[in-house]
């Protein structure tokens, strides 16, 4: 797999970033969830975008173990969202660079067009304590780092996407 074939859409919350990530793909694959049902609220949300999502996308739940899941299915994937993932691994104290590298890892040897959404946290005022800021430290360091090497790189907000990297 080429880096190519790598799209890294980012923006910020309720931007439409799932929405634009899913048009990408018209026939659907494997969509990876990140996120982990702690509350009513969030289990709202889940089935808010599983509903959205429909049956042409097979749903694997991967909180943790991001790089198994991709290796895991070859075809056309979606990971929603990078951000989750990345607060799930500080919470469970997990190593970031470890985890990042084995991310960058699995994508490389990807066979197929993988969309991966992600937070753009960065944009707002400084957040007033450490974990706060580590986290958003951490978000913006995993996007660069996979914006880098992504063929195509889109912003969306209000759901409207700027593409600010696209490779031939």
């Amino acid at each position: 797999m080429s880096w190519s074939s790598v799209t890294l859409v980012l923006g910020g919350a309720r931007s439409g970033k799932s929405a634009h990530a899913e048009s990408l793909f018209a026939a659907g694959g494997t969509y990876i969830a990140t996120a982990a049902i702690g509350d009513e609220e969030m289990a709202a949300r889940i089935a808010k975008h599983r509903a959205r999502r429909g049956a042409i996308w097979t749903t694997v739940e991967a909180p943790l173990d991001l790089a198994p899941a991709l290796d895991a299915h070859p075809g056309a994937v979606l990971v929603d969202c990078l951000t989750l993932w990345l607060s799930n691994l500080m919470f469970a104290n997990r190593d970031l660079d470890r985890a990042a590298l084995d991310l960058e890892q699995a994508l490389s040897r990807h066979p197929g067009p993988v969309a991966l959404v992600a937070n753009e946290v960065g944009l707002g005022i400084v957040p007033d304590n450490a974990l706060a800021r580590a986290f958003r430290d951490q978000a913006g360091l995993l996007n660069q780092r996979l914006a880098a090497k992504a063929g195509r790189v889109v912003f969306i907000a209000a759901g409207l996407a700027l593409v600010f990297k696209e490779t031939a």
